[in-house]
């Protein structure tokens, strides 16, 4: 049961990089995209599409894509497609973007560079993009040798600072270093707001709607203190752990 609550607990690590470097969308909102065409081929060629592109790489760099990383990709894709036109739309293309990219392994260079090119002036940009998919990588717990390669040469695409990039790694491994999981299953019902008895679909919802409420969304966290940020990232850790712990008690 440790492992897979550990699991779940640095899973849910996975929102820190709301506080400190994946706020990927602070420079964009629906006025500045409210005139783009909503296709595959215009968000596909924007910032944001590429980025994506970059995230399914990593994310499958390691052979899988595990059902908790996935939904906190889903998560993202919501609040990307919310600053377009037609998020509906949009959100299934970025879907479409993602499953597509992750299974093409030889164009990795090339996409990296392609957003270099567009954000090379940007540090802040670099870090952000650069900081999500390095926190991204950590998600399962460790980063395999696929996903650092991987990672590696997305820096070297970009012309990011090498200090910077082992600066952010560093501080994502002591953080999972000093994660440590709860083990009392009463509490674990009550953070959710469950009951023993409720049904699996039950606290199954009930953990999502948590999820999203405390999720720090991208766009409506612009401007948010660096403490409104650490709450929400550690309430949606301790909701991750929660119904890691009730899942894994149910088996």
């Amino acid at each position: 049961m440790g492992n897979i609550i550990l699991f779940a607990v640095l899973a849910a690590v996975f929102y820190y990089i709301f506080k400190s470097y994946s706020s990927y969308t602070t420079e964009y909102s629906q006025e500045a995209f409210k005139n783009i065409e909503v296709s595959k081929e215009s968000i596909g060629n924007s910032e944001l599409g590429m980025f994506v592109a970059l995230v399914a790489k990593v994310a499958k760099a390691d052979g899988k894509i595990d059902a908790l990383e996935a939904e906190l990709i889903g998560i993202m894709f919501d609040d990307i497609a919310a600053i377009f036109p037609e998020p509906e739309k949009t959100r299934q293309i970025l879907k479409d973007i993602f499953a597509e990219q992750k299974d093409i392994p030889n164009n990795l260079e090339a996409v990296a560079q392609d957003l270099g090119h567009v954000i090379r002036r940007d540090k802040q940009k670099q870090q952000q993009f650069m900081g999500f998919l390095i926190q991204l990588a950590f998600v399962d717990g460790e980063v395999s040798e696929s996903e650092e390669e991987i990672l590696q040469a997305i820096a070297e695409a970009f012309e990011f600072n090498p200090d910077a990039y082992h600066a952010i790694f560093d501080q994502f491994e002591k953080m999972m270093k000093n994660v440590t999981p709860k083990t009392n299953i009463a509490d674990a019902y009550a953070i959710l707001g469950v009951n023993e008895n409720d049904e699996m679909s039950v606290i199954k919802k009930a953990y999502r709607k948590l999820v999203r409420q405390y999720h720090p969304d991208i766009i409506k966290s612009q401007g948010k203190s660096d403490a409104y940020m650490k709450e929400a990232t550690a309430k949606t850790q301790e909701i991750n752990q929660a119904y890691e712990m009730i899942k894994d008690k149910r088996k």
